[in-house]
């Protein structure tokens, strides 16, 4: 296992400040622009700019703070925002008029958990293409394109600008055959954002030792999962040292890579979910990682 892999020595994100304003999002769509603007096709740093935007994607998935829920006043409070939150203000950072955009694995939407920030997007780029071997892809009503496939065997003379993967790295089975297919995908400097479970959070390694009915059932009682959300998992990208590898093969050089601290396990359940996440804030004050985290990295193709 190479050191970089080794949770305790990820820098933490930043808490985003209980003072903070979440602005109104604004542009010629009602929307917002990414916090990078014309630096979309330069080097970036993806926390920072998914720092910028997130105030924006809160908003227009949360709601303005008055009207905010117990959970997500919750969090606020605390200064914690969810992987969820992240990967959206990242891919949000990355998105403009003129983005060819290809969403592996989407299902019924982009983002599950933000239809608003989805619909933003969606409108907002000059293509998206919804890729899914899952019948889930019909129900998807905001890509411009569905295409009913596995990533190996979608064949175009399209390169897109950008490639995105939410929680599909865990269930690839040929890593080296998706990367090939991703490296044929992505245009030069385009960027490969993938957001998957680490291999070494507890979560993780009780999944991979457990039969996928018990992943069925944990989905179902602690997220309300739905079963025809449930795929079967391999976790053979879900390191850095494993992502670092395989992209380089692909020609991709790692541009940016981020442990996200993951306090969801017990989000159903509001007097669980404040103990976790004050387990999360003890630990940050003692300068400890939390255990349970995802995975945030950005691959940029070379040219």
């Amino acid at each position: 296992m190479d050191n970089r892999d080794n949770p305790p020595s990820r820098t933490p994100i930043p808490e985003i400040p209980r003072s903070t304003a979440v602005p109104l999002c604004t542009d010629d769509r009602g929307g917002g622009r990414p916090a990078n603007g014309a630096g979309i096709d330069g080097p970036i740093q993806v926390l920072t700019t998914a720092q910028q935007n997130l105030p924006c994607v809160l908003r227009l998935k949360y709601g303005p703070a008055e009207r905010m829920g117990p959970a997500p006043r919750l969090r606020q409070r605390l200064g914690y925002s969810s992987p969820d939150d992240w990967y959206e203000a990242a891919v949000f950072g990355l998105v403009n008029g003129t983005t060819t955009w290809l969403d592996v694995g989407c299902g019924r939407s982009m983002f599950p958990f933000n239809h608003a920030t989805a619909k933003l997007l969606s409108e907002r780029c000059r293509l998206l293409v919804g890729l899914d071997p899952s019948d889930n892809i019909h129900g998807n009503d905001l890509v411009h394109e569905r295409v009913q496939c596995p990533l190996e065997d979608y064949v175009t003379d399209r390169r897109f600008d950008l490639v995105t993967l939410r929680m599909v790295a865990e269930h690839i089975t040929d890593p080296v055959a998706a990367v090939g297919a991703l490296a044929r995908l992505t245009a030069v400097g385009g960027r490969v954002v993938v957001y998957t479970v680490s291999k070494w959070a507890p979560a993780t390694m009780v999944s991979a030792i457990t039969p996928f009915w018990l992943h069925v059932a944990a989905k179902r009682v602690l997220w309300q999962g739905n079963e025809r959300d449930a795929f079967p998992t391999a976790y053979r990208m879900n390191t850095r040292s494993e992502l670092g590898r395989l992209f380089a093969t692909g020609g991709f050089q790692e541009e940016s890579f981020q442990y996200l601290d993951d306090c969801r396990a017990f989000g159903r359940f509001m007097s669980l979910n404040r103990l976790e996440l004050l387990a999360w804030k003890a630990l940050r004050s003692i300068g400890l990682p939390y255990p349970e985290s995802c995975i945030l990295a950005v691959f940029r193709k070379s040219g």
